[in-house]
């Protein structure tokens, strides 16, 4: 039962190649094409790439080779490497068919390889944002968007993962843990839309017309593809799946900060190879809520008949960022903040936070590169608690994840990043050890 909790959760993350494109393409229907000869690997194809986009057609491809090991305590010693191929494809419905402020957008993901969380570690926070439960191909993205009042409001239909808007902390994204994606309790819900399995659903949002504030909010099937089928890409609404909703309200400030314009789009750190443009540096505050409407299995509770008993699941977070310090000699310095919580009646985790610090371009000349240290905290529910002891475990309050990472932009298509994990309390059971997790990351623009 303990190893299914944790095949569950292997996807957590998010799929930060896709959420770079999400970010950057909205609303830049007028912006010249990416210099694909300098950028990506196989070039601008003689120029075939750059009239594509021109015509309203952008299309992407991406790759990513890594290797995660457990070298010291965990489940076991050892690991293997997974790969992510990533293909994304954005149209310009405005320049395509004359449909003014429409987008659509469809990404493509293979994500095949180890399991090194499931098989090695065991932690309930997690090691890597490409581990997946089963190898497969699949539809990530497949939406429409269509915007008004220059770009103020909007409305989103088609297979949506919720982490590439809501719950998102920009600056945390050079990190490999999935937990700085996707919530780490949110992702241990009984469907959450996030990597890699999206659900169809509907999103809006409002921004005010300086871009400082914003809402929004999303309603998706309740359960993701069809659990008896894990491969490819399946859209079904089956009876109990319900739904999922969530709502988000934040506020970037507006150049409170000298000589940095947080109104300017923001360029998020790159899991494809890409290296950043300048950016304006991060700030953003946001308080966000989500719920199922269907009831779920409690972890202990049971009802007259000895059937578990049903229980709203239902959570909070709230998040901050802030770019803190720009210095030629030292690079841009950001910490960031994220705190949630939910019912604790059907999930291994009431509580997480997640804390960090990011520093670009920390050495002279390596203006691209990102260093980050970030911490992790998961707070056992006290109805996992009870679980775990029912199976003879010896469980623990808490479980800890620090993560070491520096990216390094080699060339403007090719990075590799470096990872050192350590986790404490893996899977909150005191006869599992300490975990040391060393890797390597390697991305690729093609």
């Amino acid at each position: 039962m303990r190893k299914a909790i944790f095949a569950a959760g292997a996807p957590w993350g998010r799929d930060w190649s896709a959420l770079i494109v999400f970010g950057l393409w909205m609303g830049s229907a007028a912006a010249e094409p990416p210099d694909f000869d300098a950028n990506t690997l196989t070039g601008g194809w003689s120029g075939l790439r750059a009239e594509q986009s021109g015509q309203g057609w952008d299309w992407d491809l991406g790759l990513r080779l890594e290797q995660m090991s457990v070298v010291r305590g965990g489940l076991a010693q050892g690991g293997r490497p997974l790969t992510h191929l990533d293909f994304k494809l954005k149209a310009d419905l405005d320049k395509i068919m004359g449909w003014h402020g429409a987008t659509a957008f469809f990404n493509l993901i293979d994500d095949r390889g180890g399991k090194p969380n499931t098989d090695y570690a065991g932690s309930l926070l997690g090691v890597s944002n490409v581990e997946v439960p089963v190898a497969t191909t699949r539809l990530f993205h497949a939406w429409i968007q269509k915007e008004w009042a220059e770009g103020q409001f909007s409305l989103l239909t088609g297979l949506y993962p919720i982490d590439s808007e809501f719950m998102v902390v920009d600056s945390a994204g050079v990190f490999v843990q999935p937990g700085y994606g996707a919530l780490a309790d949110v992702a241990l819900t009984r469907g959450p839309s996030i990597f890699n399995n999206s659900a169809f659903g509907l999103r809006g949002k409002w921004t005010s017309a300086d871009r400082s504030l914003y809402a929004q909010g999303a309603v998706l099937d309740g359960i993701p593809g069809d659990p008896k089928h894990a491969v490819g890409t399946r859209v079904r609404f089956a009876a109990g799946d319900g739904v999922m909703a969530i709502m988000e309200v934040g506020h970037r400030p507006v150049a409170e900060i000298p000589d940095i314009d947080f109104a300017a789009d923001e360029m998020r750190p790159d899991t494809e190879a890409k290296a950043p443009e300048p950016e304006p540096g991060f700030a953003k505050y946001a308080l966000g809520l989500w719920g199922y409407s269907e009831r779920v299995d409690d972890l202990v509770d049971v009802d007259d008949n000895g059937a578990p008993a049903k229980r709203r699941s239902l959570g909070w977070y709230a998040l901050a960022e802030r770019t803190v310090w720009r210095e030629t000699a030292v690079g841009d310095v950001t910490v960031f903040a994220r705190y949630s919580q939910n019912d604790g009646n059907s999930i291994a985790l009431e509580r997480s936070l997640n804390l960090g610090v990011t520093l670009k371009g920390p050495f002279k000349g390596r203006d691209n590169d990102v260093a980050g240290l970030g911490y992790s905290r998961g707070m056992i529910s006290d109805k996992y608690r009870v679980f775990l002891e029912s199976g003879g475990a010896l469980p623990t309050r808490f479980e800890d994840a620090w993560e070491l990472t520096y990216r390094f932009q080699m060339e403007n298509w090719l990075a590799i990043q470096p990872v050192l994990q350590f986790i404490r309390h893996p899977g909150a059971d005191q006869s599992v050890r300490n975990a040391t997790v060393i890797g390597l990351r390697l991305d690729l623009a093609l």
